[in-house]
């Protein structure tokens, strides 16, 4: 701040003296000219002048009524002249009787040359300064462009910026205007302080405002770097988090900017007045129209008596009335509402009015700044139209979904006065920013391995609202591409619609022996039907392979003096059994034949092998509903999410496949939250060949940390083989987690650790086509395949609850999301393989 003082100083000390020069002269023309030897304009003497024509310098002498010039007229000639910034100087005497004007013209710019300058370009530099080539050289405009170039600098969250303006002096009357500029390092934000909160900790309130405490890490993000007006959007944010939570009378009262200079930043401190949580006592519609059904109308509502007041759902709710009341038919009625607060009992009672509003239309809606963005993207987004009657909740909702696009930096919609009184004029005034994001990326897990990705993106392709996406992805375990577009009003309608492209190749690793390729087009169709509940319609078409080792599928024929055969069993032991009793001979199990001896892969994958690559034609849907407060780092709310998938119109394969997520986020004390997750999914063949190895679930960690990718669930126990996980048909998971903050580290760490509890289990192996075979030598069931006399033989297909404990650390980190889990079994099958810790992660730079 001392140095915007010290800038406006010396812009003051320039100003001074630009006041007191036109005054001296005046005050020497006064006494050098007199009322009684005054001529006329056209008598008037100019000397000294080489660019500006004499009768030009002439022109801003008037003379009166009797075409004389006076003192008065003369001097205002004179300050006129100063005024223009043509000249240095200019005086006024006489001469043989005459006036004379005596001007010393100001030089002319040759060229503007700004030096010093890394972060801001010569081009935006020279868009900003008055100061122009073939301009005339004005000392009090250049101090005037030393502010604003050091304004950008401000803007840009460099305050210890430094501009010194240099005159060379060049032949004929002209000069090089040179800006010498010290741009100094960035001024971040040092230290965020909260005074007054006692509901909740400085801790919580840093999640809230968007600007950030300079740290280690910093350099990859702009959110530490002061600026005045991201500090005046974290006060109404604070505010409205307040708002949300009950707090009714809360007041921000300052936010209050420090330059430190020992630090060489900014200390920002938020004065909050609290005041006491309100509950609703009770809340009813009342309605002046009297064929309005107020209790219809209750549906609408967004709180419930006993309820922590929430301005946010109120003001939702106020919303969604008005929209219901103009579809009934009732365009120009309001919603207000009026709250009756008892500071005792710190209850509100809410009674929102339904009444006929003033008979106001739209006479234009004016769209203003877009250089880039169509109109018709902008105006999509209102519900209300020319001509249509005006409704304040409808244009508030515009207005909210235009920020909520992410193509504008600024949006704000204002009314002004129609050309009669009821007529009104909408103005959107929208202020554009970049869309397009240019990323590399990488990541590591312990399933994947290494990963590396190049993708580009634009929201807002050739300012259509179309969004687009192409990646390529390479890693040690999988790699591929994937493109993506997205029309957000698919034929005009709020309707999205899109179009993913993808291939991906994900090769062996030591969880599984084989790999597999798939390429798949998705269209996709998309809608909101409540601001909380969306679903998604789905048409998916897949051609996938799988691709093993040759060392792992070498053996294809048998030593006929090891094959006897035998009847197969009407039923098996354990359950094993999902297909009617067979009863073709079958070979008898023989693990020591010769191919087994440098291993192979399991029978079950050697079987996909041989069916070549499958295409999968299928129909789905997803529906969600979410009321989390942050898609990023939720505390509160909940996220489900129902999907259902058909197989069989076309393709190689029929099934019906339904999974269901619920994620509950609760804070139970300051700062601590709480996680329930849900999850299960079933899956069911459509026909006699039953579901296919790489359809049916494979779960790992993902259901029960503690278990190694495809670690738990039905497994091929073949001596001699890989011992693949063959998925099962049906699964369910449940995680209770505890997330709380490390109170010790600073909150821009973004350190976090985590408690958890895991149960699950996967079970019901479909074997498809495989039929009962005979016991293998440790007396278990198997499954042959008669295609090529061989058989498997799998694990206990019953339902065997696998549990696990643990702890991890979650960091939000600038190069993205990182967890790290340690988790130990407390139950398992005993063919299950486990994984004590578990990473995963990646960034963006």
């Amino acid at each position: 701040m001392r140095l915007r003082l010290g800038i406006l100083r010396g812009g003051l000390f320039a100003a001074l003296i630009l006041v007191a020069a036109p005054a001296a002269s005046v005050m020497a023309v006064i006494g050098s000219v007199s009322p009684a030897s005054a001529q006329s304009a056209a008598s008037i003497e100019v000397e000294g002048n080489r660019r500006v024509d004499a009768d030009t310098i002439r022109s801003y002498f008037k003379a009166g009524p009797d075409g004389r010039l006076d003192t008065g007229r003369i001097n205002d000639a004179l300050r006129a002249l100063y005024e223009t910034g043509l000249f240095q100087d200019v005086k006024i005497g006489q001469r043989s009787g005459h006036v004379l004007v005596t001007v010393v013209e100001n030089p002319v710019i040759g060229r503007v040359i700004f030096e010093g300058n890394r972060k801001v370009k010569d081009e935006q530099l020279s868009a900003e300064v008055q100061s122009k080539p073939r301009g005339s050289l004005s000392r009090p405009l250049v101090q005037s462009d030393v502010q604003r170039i050091a304004d950008i600098y401000h803007h840009l969250g460099r305050y210890d910026v430094a501009v010194v303006p240099q005159i060379i002096d060049q032949p004929n009357n002209r000069v090089d205007l040179v800006f010498e500029i010290t741009e100094g390092s960035k001024t971040g934000v040092k230290d965020v302080e909260f005074v007054g909160n006692s509901a909740f900790s400085s801790y919580r309130l840093k999640d809230v405002i968007k600007t950030r405490e300079t740290n280690l890490l910093t350099f990859l993000s702009s959110a530490d770097v002061y600026d005045p007006d991201r500090i005046e959007a974290d006060r109404d944010l604070i505010r409205r988090f307040y708002l949300k939570n009950g707090y009714a009378d809360v007041q921000v009262v300052a936010a209050l900017s420090e330059y430190d200079p020992e630090r060489k930043g900014f200390v920002v401190t938020f004065k909050i007045e609290e005041g006491q949580q309100y509950r609703v006592a009770s809340i009813d519609i009342k309605s002046n129209i009297r064929a309005l059904d107020t209790g219809a109308m209750r549906t609408y509502l967004r709180m419930s008596q006993g309820s922590v007041y929430n301005a946010e759902a109120l003001e939702k709710s106020v919303e969604d009335i008005t929209v219901e009341a103009a579809r009934r038919g009732y365009a120009f009625a309001t919603v207000r509402t009026q709250g009756d607060r008892n500071f005792e009992a710190h209850t509100v009672v809410i009674t929102l009015l339904v009444e006929e509003g003033q008979r106001i239309y739209i006479e234009r809606i004016n769209v203003r700044g877009n250089t880039r963005t169509r109109d018709y993207v902008i105006r999509r987004e209102f519900d209300v139209s020319e001509g249509d009657a005006y409704n304040r909740a409808l244009v508030d909702r515009a207005e909210r979904r235009l920020k909520n696009l992410d193509y504008f930096k600024s949006v704000k919609v204002t009314t002004e006065p129609g050309s009669s009184p009821d007529r009104v004029i909408v103005n959107t005034d929208v202020e554009e920013k970049s869309t397009g994001d240019f990323s590399v990326s990488g990541g590591y897990s312990t399933s994947d391995g290494l990963l590396a990705e190049v993708s580009i993106s634009e929201r807002n392709l050739l300012g259509t609202g179309l969004f687009a996406k192409a990646g390529v992805s390479y890693g040690q375990r999988s790699r591929g591409y994937s493109f993506s577009i997205v029309e957000p009003y698919l034929l005009g309608y709020r309707i999205a619609g899109g179009l993913d492209v993808y291939q991906k190749q994900q090769l062996p690793s030591s969880y599984v022996s084989y790999g597999t390729k798939s390429f798949g087009v998705t269209p996709r169709i998309g809608l909101a039907l409540r601001e909380d509940v969306s679903l998604q319609l789905r048409y998916s078409a897949t051609r996938t392979s799988v691709n093993i080792s040759p060392q792992l599928d070498n053996c294809n024929n048998f030593n006929p003096n090891f094959i006897t055969t035998f009847p197969t069993p009407a039923g098996t032991p354990n359950g094993l059994n999902t297909s009617p009793a067979t009863t073709p001979t079958v070979p008898a199990f023989t693990p020591q034949t010769d191919c087994y001896i440098d291993g192979e892969a399991s029978l079950a994958v050697r079987k996909e092998l041989a069916q070549g690559a499958v295409w999968t034609s299928a129909v789905g849907y997803s529906l969600t509903y979410n009321t989390v407060d942050n898609a990023r780092d939720p505390t509160i709310g909940l996220l489900a999410e129902l999907r259902q998938d058909v197989a069989g119109l076309g393709g190689s394969v029929r099934f019906l496949r339904t999974s269901g997520d619920v994620r509950y986020y609760y804070p139970v004390v300051s700062d601590i939250v709480a996680m329930f997750h849900g999850q299960a999914g079933h899956i069911m063949g459509l026909d006699n060949n039953g579901v296919r190895l790489l359809d049916q679930f494979q779960q790992g960690p993902n259901l029960v940390r503690g278990f190694a990718p495809a670690g738990l669930g039905p497994r091929d126990l073949t001596i001699g083989t890989s011992q693949d996980a063959l998925g099962g048909r049906m699964y369910w998971g449940a995680s209770l987690e505890l997330q709380m903050p490390f109170w010790f580290l600073p909150k821009e760490v973004g350190l976090k650790g985590a408690v958890f509890a895991d149960a699950g289990s996967l079970w019901g192996w479909d074997a498809g086509t495989l039929v009962n075979g005979p016991l293998d030598a440790f007396g278990r069931p198997t499954r042959c395949w008669t295609a090529n006399l061989e058989c498997l033989t799998p694990s206990s297909n019953n339902m065997v609850i696998r549990s696990s404990v643990g702890a991890g650390l979650i960091w939000t980190s600038p190069f993205g999301p990182l967890r790290f889990d340690f988790a130990v079994p407390l139950s398992k099958a005993a063919y299950d393989r486990t994984q004590f810790f578990r990473f995963g992660g990646g960034t963006s730079f």
